[in-house]
């Protein structure tokens, strides 16, 4: 079983709503998934240290289900921990061209997990968060907001600017302990469709540096100040695409994403990372 905060009003796209709490089977082909009532919601989160893991634009109810609700299988924490999937509407029924207004999205769902954690986590030992993608965005902007410290923060093929946590998130990256960063120079969504995508959301906001790579790509400008950790930079070598890093639904030859979370894995807990190689 795995628990997910949903912010979806719609299987594809939607508004966003106040999130709820669900839990269930995100792998079964349509998820069976149960709304928690809100009176066990501190029960369940309470005295454990909660792990929120967003994944990141263009992906559906169905298929974010399934790939986190795989990824907290294979994670497989111990019971005084607790995975919980981020199910958010960055996708919609025109997929693609919707980018540059998703960040608008994620704003919006980061500023309300902050407000979820505030109202229901303070019983927790810890809150840790990991992303994909634009879900990076979301993450940040709910760290920026808490009123209380990011024990870990695991950002993998992060589509937002590679300056951010010394810029438009210098807060968030201040009130985190540890940061830790998956980055690949052979992600084409990052080296293409970001470059691309992003001096258009530009235009509709003023709050990052314009004309960016992307923090998912080449990692953050060096030298990275605390509390971000090396390494980040996966070899050109292994071939790291933008989907390489969360568990698809389908079943796929010589999967290079266990890596991928392996490195989560170590960063929630705080350990030495053993891969990347450096």
């Amino acid at each position: 079983m795995t628990y997910f905060l949903n912010f979806r009003s719609r299987g594809v796209g939607g508004a966003v709503v106040d999130p709820f709490l669900l839990e269930g089977d995100g792998t079964a082909v349509s998820p069976a998934l149960s709304v928690v009532p809100w009176e066990l919601v501190r029960s369940v989160v309470g005295g454990r240290n909660l792990l929120f893991a967003a994944h990141g634009f263009n992906v559906s109810y169905q298929d974010g289900a399934c790939s986190l609700g795989l990824l907290d299988r294979y994670l497989g924490l111990a019971p005084g921990n607790l995975f919980i999937g981020v199910l958010w509407p960055g996708d919609s029924w025109l997929p693609i061209v919707d980018y540059p207004f998703e960040g608008d999205v994620a704003l919006d769902c980061g500023a309300r997990l902050a407000s979820f954690c505030n109202t229901w986590c303070g019983g927790s030992q810890s809150l840790s968060f990991l992303s994909h993608s634009l879900g990076a965005r979301l993450v940040l902007e709910a760290i920026a907001h808490l009123s209380s410290r990011a024990q870990s923060v695991c950002l993998t093929a992060a589509a937002i600017n590679r300056d951010c946590l010394t810029a438009e998130y210098a807060g968030a990256a201040a009130n985190s302990s540890l940061i830790s960063i998956l980055a690949s120079h052979e992600d084409l969504v990052l080296k293409l469709a970001f470059t691309v995508g992003d001096p258009f959301a530009d235009l509709l906001h003023d709050d990052h540096t314009p004309f960016q790579a992307a923090l998912g790509a080449g990692g953050p400008p060096t030298p990275a100040p605390p509390p971000v950790r090396y390494p980040w930079q996966i070899p050109n070598s292994l071939d790291y695409g933008h989907h390489d890093y969360l568990p698809p639904c389908q079943a796929t030859t010589n999967p290079k994403w266990p890596k991928a979370a392996d490195f989560m894995k170590r960063a929630f807990f705080g350990q030495v990372q053993t891969w990347p190689p450096s």
